[in-house]
Order: structure tokens, then C-alpha cells, then sequence
């Protein structure tokens, strides 16, 4: 579907809508903003289960071929009323394999779905590339896993390398372990022989894709005490995944259902889902299990946007696109960025793009009540819909800005788990050098290009044209004092 295009030219940003048709779920998407991560404007899922009979009738059942015809209706007309520019509809295994999928995909066009059925090479394919898109040095096998089938690819700088698909999705574990306990543990041995990676993909990271793994994550987070509530990046120990079978052996559907962010209708299948893991991850010997976020549906984005877009962070253009449309004056965060850099040059360039991604995000806050601006500066670093970014560098990212926005030199409440002292530590400095540029310039752009901040001789300065020395009032250097103190220096103010 597409609107008229006067309507596109008068629209500052696209509108993407992805009609995910699965084998347990159908969720309707709408992003919009940069391609390479575009901002997510409604998600919704409906718990169909078009897959659940294929084991035993080869058929999607008549309910559930009702219950997805019924959430394609509400669809379509939420894709008409948010004036969605384009819309792009796919179907994965139940429909692939579905006697009666024509029936599905005939009704579907006349609701207005051009629909494309994707073999299980291609899926693997877009969820390799969804993760590549969310964690650019991604080195390790991708496994996604479906109500219909299990998806493994491998991926190593930022290309595919191998692709498979099996008739494991969750719906069809139960099935085989109900026939026979170890019928299952067979399989996926017998699996892993076809791939090869039995001999040659071991030792690798494991990525997690799809929502049945998602959710056994989030009771890893839970059982674990993680302190972020968000999964992306999420990482594991290998032997986590024996440990979830057997805590899910223990744990009744009431408990469950008490786990923060665990989706109840995924509930059913999370025994399955982890006896899956368990010997994938046994056989592989996977180093760790990694979460992404973004899977199919980021991956079908990916593989549209231009190479030169592919190679831009992920991070910083989400961040500078987040930290624009918030900012009080046209969009200074690279010159702020560039400003504090020479006081900070000895940082590794994991730590410089952190530092920067700060920077794109430091003027979000201004518009808050100024009790909380610091408080605003922290949701918005540990908890910001961002990818490539781990856990420790949110908390880096959050300490930046919380510090940025007026929480002091202390560490932020309930932070310092993640990240190591020293990297708190440096993420307080470059907030308290955001906050003195800020400070100095009001926010806008002509005196940070008019002044300096350089570090020599034990000195902290400020150097600035005599003309502009009136910018250094007592505001700006409380601010340069309490900077200088913090990294053991004088602060000097110099006019030239």
C-alpha cells in the first residue's frame, strides 16, 4: 500500500509497516525515521498459532486461520489510519507448509496484503542480517527460533556466511519430546551434522532471535538480578541454559506470570523452547548466549538500506537522530563531541563512541522539570530504545548523562553493577565537561566554536577570544572548577 505522493513529499519521514505472519504469532510493526534504525511507532502481536496442527493435520486449523484473518482486518485499517507510506507483508513456516495456506494468502490479498512466503533460507538469511544490523561485530551463529522452524546462520563480519532451516519451532518440540524424551536431543544432533558446525562452528557466541528465547531471557534476567530491564545485548553463560530447564521443572505458571516482561502467552512453550537451547548449546559448546532485539523484521529493513548507510553505527545514529529532534537550538552534539575531546584523548575507541553518543544525547533533558532533568538524562541512556550498545556501556551511557543533567559526581542510584569503577568514573568526567560546554554556550553553536578546552601541565583551561570573556561568568567556572577537580587539574581561564 502507498499513499498519494504529494502526501509523501509533505512527509518529513517515511512510515514502514511489516506484517510478520508466522507460525505462533502475527505482529503488525511501524517504524519510522533513519532506515538504518528506524524508531518503532506501534507494535502489536496476536497469538494465532497457525502452526499448532501442521505436526498432525498438515492444515492451519479453522480457529486460527479466523483469529489471523481477524487481526489482518484490524491491520490494514491501522495501517490506513497512521497513513503508512508502505507496507510490506511476509509469512514464514506454517504458511510454507500449510495445506490450506492459499486459503490464507487468497483472503489476505482481498484484505489488501501482498503477501511473500519465505523459504527457510531466506529467513535465516534476514534474521542473520537483523542481528548484523543491530550488532555490527556479531561473530557467532545466529538461531531463530519459530513456532514452525528453527533458523540457524552464520555470521561474521557483517556478512552471512551459511544459512539453514529445520522443522523445529516450538510448536513442533512438544510433539517430538512427547514421542520420546531423547527423540529431540537426537535430532538436534543429527542437525547439527548437516550444518557441519558439530566439528567447525564450535566455541562460537550464540545469538538469540525470536520471542520464545527472548522470554527465556527474561527469566535469566529475573532469576539473575540483572539490573537493566532491557533485553537487548543481554548475555548468558553457557551453562545458563541447562540451568533454565531445570528451573522451569521447579516453577509453576503463578510464578511466571510474576516475572517482569514475560510475555504470558509465550508460558506454554518455554520448556520446550529451553530443552531446544540446551542441546544446541551443548553441542555447538557455544562461549555465550546473546540476546538481539532485532530479528526478521529489522533484518527485511537491513537488507533495503544502501551500503554506505549499512556501515553507520547503529548507536550514534540512533542517538543523534533521538537527540536533534529534542534539542533546544539546531543540533550541536558533534561540536560539543568535539569540544571536550581533547581532554579526553587517551580514551579507547569503545569508550570515544559512548562519549560521542552522550553528546547526541545532551540536550534531551532542558524541557524537563529541572528537579528531574537529571533523572530524564539517565532514562535516556540506560533505557533508550538503542542497539549496539552492551549492558555496561548504558550504565556508562546513563552515568553521562544523569551527571550531564545535575546528578553531581556521584554514581547514579542502583548503578555502578555493569560497568567497572573506571569506566563510571570517566563517564562522570565527560558528563561534568557536557554540562561546562553546555553552560558556556547556552546551547548554541558560535561559542564552543570560539572557544578551546585543553588539559597541560597539570592545567585545566578555557581558552577563548578577549572579545567573548564575558561568557565566562561565575556559572562557568563553578562548572570549569568542579571538571578540574574531578581529573586532579588547575582550572585556568585564558584569554588570547
Amino acid at each position: 500500500m502507498q499513499i498519494t505522493k504529494d502526501k509523501q513529499l509533505l512527509r518529513s519521514n517515511r512510515r514502514t509497516a511489516i506484517v510478520d505472519i508466522g507460525s505462533n504469532s502475527i505482529r503488525l510493526v511501524v517504524y519510522q525515521g533513519a532506515a538504518r534504525v528506524p524508531a518503532i511507532l506501534f507494535n502489536e502481536k496476536v497469538m494465532a498459532g497457525l502452526g499448532k496442527e501442521l505436526a498432525t493435520t498438515g492444515a492451519i486449523a479453522a480457529d486460527s486461520m479466523g483469529t489471523a484473518l481477524r487481526a489482518l482486518q484490524r491491520f490494514h485499517r491501522l495501517c490506513i489510519e497512521m497513513e503508512v507510506d508502505l507496507i510490506k507483508c511476509f509469512a514464514t513456516a506454517a504458511v510454507r507448509e500449510a495445506s490450506n495456506a492459499a486459503e490464507l494468502l487468497k483472503a489476505a490479498a482481498k484484505i489488501g496484503f501482498d503477501t511473500r512466503v519465505l523459504n527457510g533460507e531466506e529467513e535465516a538469511e534476514l534474521a542473520g542480517l537483523g542481528v548484523i544490523s543491530a550488532i555490527p561485530e556479531a561473530d557467532g551463529i545466529v538461531g531463530d527460533l519459530g513456532g514452525g522452524s528453527l533458523e540457524l546462520a552464520r555470521v561474521k563480519r557483517g556478512k552471512i556466511l551459511e544459512r539453514h532451516s529445520f522443522p523445529f519451532g516450538v510448536l513442533r518440540v512438544a510433539e517430538l519430546r512427547r514421542k520420546d524424551k531423547d527423540k529431540l536431543k537426537r535430532q538436534v544432533a543429527k542437525m547439527l551434522k548437516q550444518t557441519e558446525w558439530d566439528k567447525n562452528g564450535q566455541g562460537l557466541p550464540f545469538y538469540l532471535v525470536g520471542g520464545s528465547w527472548r522470554s527465556l531471557a527474561r527469566l535469566d534476567m529475573f532469576d539473575s538480578g540483572y539490573p537493566l530491564p532491557v533485553i537487548h545485548h543481554y548475555e548468558m553463560q553457557p551453562q545458563r541454559a541447562r540451568r533454565l530447564v531445570s528451573q522451569l521443572a521447579r516453577m509453576d505458571r503463578t510464578k511466571l506470570k510474576a516475572v517482569p516482561g514475560l510475555s504470558k502467552s509465550r508460558i506454554p512453550t518455554l520448556n520446550d523452547a529451553a530443552w531446544l537451547l540446551s542441546y544446541l548449546i551443548r553441542y555447538l559448546d557455544s562461549s555465550t548466549m546473546i540476546v538481539s532485539a532485532y530479528g526478521v523484521r529489522e533484518g527485511f529493513l537491513f537488507q533495503n538500506v544502501s551500503k554506505a548507510e549499512s556501515k553507520r553505527d547503529p548507536l550514534l545514529l540512533a542517538t543523534e537522530v533521538s537527540g536533534a529532534a529534542q534539542a533546544r537550538f539546531p543540533a550541536n552534539s558533534k561540536l560539543l563531541g568535539e569540544w571536550i575531546a581533547p581532554i579526553f584523548a587517551e580514551d579507547p575507541p569503545e569508550w570515544v563512541r559512548i562519549r560521542q553518543a552522550a553528546c547526541n544525547l545532551g540536550d534531551v533533558a532542558w524541557r524537563a522539570n529541572p528537579n528531574f532533568r537529571a533523572e530524564r538524562g539517565l532514562v535516556m541512556g540506560l533505557h533508550g530504545n538503542w542497539v549496539g550498545i552492551t549492558g555496561a556501556e548504558r550504565e556508562q551511557l546513563g552515568q553521562a548523562l544523569y551527571t550531564s543533567f545535575g546528578g553531581g559526581n556521584n554514581i547514579f542510584p542502583g548503578g555502578g553493577n555493569l560497568a567497572s569503577d573506571e569506566a563510571t568514573q570517566r563517564a562522570i568526567c565527560w558528563g561534568l565537561a557536557m554540562r561546562l560546554g553546555q553552560r558556556i554556550s547556552g546551547g548554541t553553536r558560535n561559542p564552543l566554536e570560539q572557544t578551546r578546552l585543553r588539559k597541560t601541565d597539570g592545567r585545566l583551561e578555557i581558552i577563548m577570544a578577549s572579545d567573548l570573556r564575558d561568557l565566562y561568568g561565575d556559572a562557568v567556572a563553578k562548572r570549569h572548577v568542579q571538571l578540574a577537580r574531578m581529573l586532579d587539574l588547575e582550572p585556568r581561564f585564558v584569554t588570547e
